[in-house]
Parts: structure tokens; C-alpha cells; sequence
């Protein structure tokens, strides 16, 4: 008589099924209904066994409930099978725990949604009227000082987008989804996010409001700024403020790189893991194309996910070219020239001022090139060490083979 001890696990329905996952580390999958059937009858206290005749008898089918129970525990949603105790590792701890969801259950009020949206088509209404408003490149140049412009837009930049992750992570809180922040890249740009994976167990209304948050934060900060200066006049704190957010919103709408609209555009085309089944689709167009074996990857997807998986599939194609092209053609050679002329500004060493202007340059991009590979090795190093050990046993007759005794 084996019994199994789930872990706290939370239900939602979806249109091909249900689905299943952990709040706290946000992994979910998606079950038929009679598996999650199965589920509650596991959570109830039955043993596989009966688990299995009391499905064939309620709803006529026959589930191999041993192997359903197995690959729960491959993902973490099982704490034992019988005298099996499987560890659990858990979930990083969240960002600013103390903050409880009743503390923040106001940001998902939709009277503070309906105010933010009156205050955005208030600045749109503004940069309409009085366009000279609306701020353009050179008001990020409003001191001499170079190195001052950079440590001050810097600066600005981080409080800003401090801003957009805790309205990403606030309003996951109130749903109940612990939420953390953390340092990622997207290609070649460094980037804060907020992992909020367990939001997909929500309601489709708090899954977008917690999506769009960011963006709703950053276009409310742009609209503030643009009615101020419409009534009040010009102003050059406002105008890079303005500027800093317009350029964060445009961003987001490099989809290719999973910002929040992609997101947004995933869960609208009801796609489990869009990014990843489009990488996927292209791999496996790459190995017919080289005439290697494989096996269609959407078989599994329905009609329109199919077309919306080859859509995204293009748009992370030509996104990611044109991305790296602009790194390695533009970012690259102004990096290095950059620097070379730092370093020679030290080496002539001219006066104190040019030296520290120097120093703190190449503090810069040294700092900001070191959060790179940090976070970059941190989200791919498993995967690259595990390529490299693959190849080592391909290479070396033997190498997998590790034998003791005499």
C-alpha cells in the first residue's frame, strides 16, 4: 500500500486541461483532468493503487498513476513515495520578504489601474498639444562633464528601473507569488528581472496585471513628467527622466528577448513556453536543412499556437541578428575605442582632472562588462560546463569510464 506526500500544489483550469505547479518555485505543468483528478485523490490520502480503480471507475480511464507519481517527483512536487523522502531544494528566497500580500493587495485595485490610465492619456494628451514638451537626445547632454552625464544617467537609470521590477514584484506579492529580483542578460545587454513564475497558477486578470506593471509604472512616470513641464514649463531633471523612460519602453517591445510584452503576447496566445518551442522549431529546421535526423517539435501544440510559434519563431530570428550585429559592428568597436583612449589619456597623464575622468571610465566598463559575465555564467554556466564535459568523454577514449580497486 504505497502512499504518496504531495507537496502544496495550486490548480487552474485551461482551456486543453489544467494547470498544476508550486507557488513558491514556480514550476507548473500542464495535466489532463483526469490528472489532476489524480492529484487530489494522491493529496487525500489514497495509495497509487487505489488511486488507479477509483479513476477506471469515476471516469472510465486507465492511468499509469506509478509513472504519473514518478514524474511529479522529477519536478519537484512530490516530498515521498512510500519510504521514498525526496529532498527538497526549494526556492531562492524572495526579495523583501517582509512584505505580505495584504500589505499590497491595493495594486491590484482596478480603481488604481483606471487612475494610471486616466494619467497616461493625460501625457499623451500633453506630448499631442504642446509637442515641444517632449524631450529629444541632446537633453541627455545638459552638462560639459561627460563623466558626469554617465554617472548621473546611470544612477537614474537603476532608480528607474528599481521602480519597474518592485511594481513587478509588489503586485505578484498581493496575487500571493513570492517574486524575486534578480541580474540577467538578454543577449548582450544586462538586465534586472523579476521572476514571477508562479503568477501563472493566477487568474488571466492578475497574470496581465502583474506582466504590465513595469510598463504601466514607467508610462505613468513619463506621462508625470510631460504634463508638469506642459504646465509649468521645461525642465532638464524631467527631460532626461522623460527621455530614460520613453527609451525603456521602447525596449520592451524587442519581444525577441522575452521583455514584458513578450510575456504579454505568450499568455495572450494561451502558448505554454513560446521561446522555447520556437528555438525548438528553428533547431529542428536547422537539422533537415543539414539533412540530420529529427522529429517535428509542434506536434504536441494546437493549430494556433503552431502559427503563432512560427510568427515568434521570424521575430527571434531577426531580432537576434540584428542585435548581435549592432553589438559587434557599433558596441564593440565604441567599447574598445573607449577604452584605448582612457588608457591613453592616463598613460599622457595631461592633469589630475583628465586622469580621474579616465580612472572613472574604465571603472565603469570594467564594473558593468564584470555584472555581465557574473550573470551570464550564472544563467548558462551549467549548460556550458556540461557541453564541455560531453565533449571530453566524446574526445577521450574512456574518459566516462572510472574504475577502482586493484
Amino acid at each position: 500500500m504505497t502512499h504518496v506526500r504531495l507537496r502544496p500544489l495550486g490548480f487552474r483550469e485551461d482551456e486543453d486541461g489544467w494547470i498544476v505547479g508550486r507557488v513558491d518555485t514556480g514550476v507548473c505543468i500542464e495535466v489532463p483532468y483526469a490528472g489532476k483528478r489524480a492529484i487530489e485523490l494522491l493529496g487525500s490520502g489514497r495509495t497509487i493503487l487505489a488511486t488507479r480503480e477509483e479513476l477506471r471507475a469515476e471516469l472510465g480511464v486507465e492511468l499509469d498513476v506509478s509513472g504519473f507519481v514518478d514524474g511529479l517527483a522529477a519536478v519537484g512536487m512530490v516530498a515521498s513515495i512510500g519510504d521514498r523522502v525526496f529532498a527538497d531544494t526549494g526556492a531562492p528566497a524572495p526579495s523583501l520578504p517582509w512584505i505580505t500580500p495584504g500589505m499590497v493587495r491595493w495594486t491590484l485595485n482596478p480603481l488604481l489601474h483606471c487612475l494610471l490610465g486616466l494619467l497616461v492619456l493625460g501625457g499623451v494628451v500633453a506630448a499631442v498639444l504642446r509637442p515641444d514638451v517632449v524631450p529629444r537626445w541632446h537633453a541627455l547632454l545638459w552638462s560639459d562633464h561627460g563623466t558626469v552625464v554617465l554617472l548621473s544617467e546611470i544612477a537614474l537609470v537603476a532608480a528607474l528601473v528599481s521602480l519597474h521590477e518592485f511594481a513587478h514584484l509588489l503586485t505578484a506579492r498581493a496575487a500571493g507569488v513570492p517574486g524575486r529580483i534578480r541580474m540577467d542578460t538578454r543577449l548582450q545587454f544586462l538586465a534586472a528581472q523579476t521572476d514571477v513564475s508562479g503568477v501563472w497558477l493566477a487568474e488571466r486578470r492578475t497574470r496581465l496585471t502583474v506582466y504590465l506593471a513595469g510598463m504601466a509604472v514607467d508610462a505613468s512616470v513619463l506621462a508625470g513628467c510631460l504634463l508638469t513641464m506642459a504646465l509649468s514649463g521645461t525642465n532638464t531633471l524631467l527631460s532626461v527622466i522623460a527621455l530614460t523612460e520613453m527609451t525603456g519602453l521602447a525596449l520592451q517591445f524587442f519581444i525577441f528577448m522575452r521583455t514584458d510584452l513578450y510575456f504579454l503576447l505568450q499568455d495572450l496566445a494561451r502558448c505554454r513556453n513560446l521561446y522555447a518551442d520556437a528555438a525548438a522549431f528553428l533547431l529542428h529546421l536547422l537539422r533537415r536543412a543539414v539533412r540530420r535526423p529529427t522529429a517535428e517539435p509542434l506536434t504536441g501544440l494546437n493549430p494556433r499556437q503552431r502559427r503563432f510559434v512560427r510568427i515568434y519563431s521570424v521575430l527571434l530570428v531577426a531580432g537576434t541578428a540584428l542585435c548581435l550585429g549592432v553589438f559587434l559592428l557599433i558596441s564593440v568597436p565604441f567599447t574598445v575605442a573607449l577604452v584605448a583612449r582612457s588608457l591613453g589619456e592616463l598613460l599622457e597623464c595631461d592633469g589630475l582632472v583628465d586622469a580621474a575622468d579616465a580612472l572613472l571610465t574604465l571603472g565603469i566598463v570594467v564594473a558593468y562588462q564584470a555584472v555581465w559575465v557574473r550573470a551570464w555564467v550564472r544563467r548558462h554556466g551549467p549548460r556550458v560546463r556540461g557541453f564541455v564535459a560531453r565533449l571530453v568523454r566524446h574526445r577521450v577514449p574512456g574518459a566516462s569510464v572510472v574504475r577502482r580497486g586493484s
